[in-house]
């Protein structure tokens, strides 16, 4: 089962080395055939110039340039629709993600299931330096989303996912141009009735650059989906559930 991680990366000439080589070593240890397909989200720096130079020596990379238009949901949707592996990872590009963590939710998604979902917030989760106002927020509404939706999975915002491809042709059409895409998928994939597992990972906060996250332009978005997610639910009369 060939893995694809998809990572979008806008400015991230400082991060996206380690980041590659860390998933690289760790996914060759493992004997997992992969894809790391790197989106160039029409970066301003050298990102491009850093990947083409790693892939020289990184014979799994593979590096697409999103031209237009921007935006984190753009870039990661450009990558899904190119990836060819049998299951798809959405990994961040500043390290954030773990490569243990990813090793472990391959090997939970050959169990069957549709999905593989992380959570930062339960028993064998861990965050390291995450910024006290995020995390007030990111608690409040992933505890809306869990009381809205009435599920237990309490981390639907973190980007940190893996997925089947032929469930992500289910999810189709893709709506967010942004950071929102990482409520989008899991949401309709619940609502959708795939099948999914909730595996505790780990987050540590960048070591170059800032966040390209800006909380404030993102909040209308998260709920924007949110909202269609639950219309969805319940008025769309199972027409998008998953076919049997």
């Amino acid at each position: 089962m060939k893995l694809s991680v998809v990572i979008p990366a806008y400015n991230e000439a400082e991060s996206i080395p380690e980041t590659v080589s860390t998933l690289y070593q760790s996914l060759e240890r493992a004997q997992i055939p992969h894809q790391i397909l790197v989106i160039n989200d029409n970066s301003k720096d050298n990102t491009l110039e850093v990947l083409i130079g790693l892939q020289k020596t990184i014979s799994s990379l593979d590096v697409i340039t999103n031209t237009g238009p921007n935006g984190f949901g753009y870039a990661v949707r450009k990558g899904l629709e190119n990836a060819n592996g049998d299951v798809v990872a959405i990994v961040m590009a500043d390290l954030s993600d773990s490569p243990e963590d990813l090793i472990k939710f391959y090997d939970k998604i050959q169990e069957g299931y549709d999905c593989v979902f992380g959570t930062r917030w339960s028993k064998g989760g861990k965050v390291y330096d995450y910024p006290f106002h995020k995390l007030v927020l990111n608690r409040i509404f992933n505890n809306v989303v869990r009381m809205m939706f009435g599920i237990r999975y309490n981390d639907c915002t973190n980007a940190f996912k893996m997925y089947r491809k032929q469930t992500l042709e289910g999810l189709k059409p893709f709506m967010s141009p942004h950071f929102n895409l990482t409520l989008e998928l899991p949401l309709k994939a619940i609502v959708r009735g795939y099948s999914y597992t909730v595996v505790p990972n780990s987050w540590t906060n960048r070591k170059h650059g800032t966040s390209n996250l800006k909380i404030r332009e993102m909040g209308s978005r998260y709920f924007f989906i949110m909202l269609y997610c639950l219309i969805e639910k319940f008025f769309s009369r199972n027409d998008f559930k998953k076919k049997v």
